[in-house]
Order: C-alpha cells, then structure tokens, then sequence
C-alpha cells in the first residue's frame, strides 16, 4: 500500500513539473473598436507576464480595432507603449485592415508591427503552437 501511495505521489509531482515546464504562448484576436475591450487586453498582457515573465503574448488587430494602436485615437497607447518597450508583448496590424480604413504605417505608436494578413497571422501563431484567445465585448 505504501508503495503504490508513494508511486502515486511521485506520478503526480512529474505531471506537476512537466505542466509548469510547458510554454505559455498566447495570440488574442481583436476586432472591436471599445476602448474597455482595449483596457481589458492591455490589463490581461501584465497579468500574463506578472505570472510567467517568459510567456509569448501576441495581439493580432484587425477590423474595427485598429483605433488601440492608432497615435491619435488610442486610449491604451501609455499602456500598450510600456508593454513594448519592456518587450511584454507583440502589436502586429493587419495591412489589408489599415488600407481599408486609410491608415499608414505613421499613424501607428511607436513598436507595433504590421504584417501582410492578420487572419493568416493568427492561423500561423496557432499552428506554431500559440493558444487563441477571440477578445470579444
């Protein structure tokens, strides 16, 4: 009996180790135009680094979303700005987004990245083993 208790024990102190040995690798998918929406996100990047500083967090805009990272219109560029430049996270603006709503690279802040097509980023970051997170109102 006792050994089948300490085996057991042992099992789960090697599922605990290998669990907390996993990469913590995030992509969000944003397309809304709320600032609240924009907050929450910048508020859920520092949690996730204040837990696992090692984590990969990237925030993929595309549709309505791309006033967060707009320097005119943005109500998170003091946050988004501190998150980039202790390098927390990933800003990438889908290019097809801002051609339709007249936004060049200039208007962006500072840090955020563009790429070709923010769906095909998204299908890329999950096949790279990145969990998907859809932020929604």
């Amino acid at each position: 009996m006792k050994k089948i208790f300490l085996f057991l024990l042992l099992c789960l102190g090697a599922a605990q180790l290998s669990a907390q040995n996993k990469p913590y690798n995030v992509v969000f998918d944003i397309t809304t135009a709320d600032a609240d929406v924009h907050a929450r996100v910048v508020r859920w990047i520092n949690a996730i680094n204040e837990a696992n500083p090692n984590a990969k967090v990237v925030v993929v805009f595309y549709g309505k979303s791309l006033n967060m990272v707009s320097k005119e219109k943005s109500t998170v560029a003091d946050g988004m700005q501190k998150i980039i430049a202790g390098k927390k996270a990933t800003f990438s603006v889908c290019e097809v987004a801002m051609k339709v709503h007249n936004i060049n690279k200039v208007d962006l802040l500072s840090g955020v990245e563009t790429v070709p097509d923010g769906i095909y980023e998204l299908v890329k970051k999950q096949a790279e083993g990145y969990g998907y997170i859809k932020v929604v109102n």
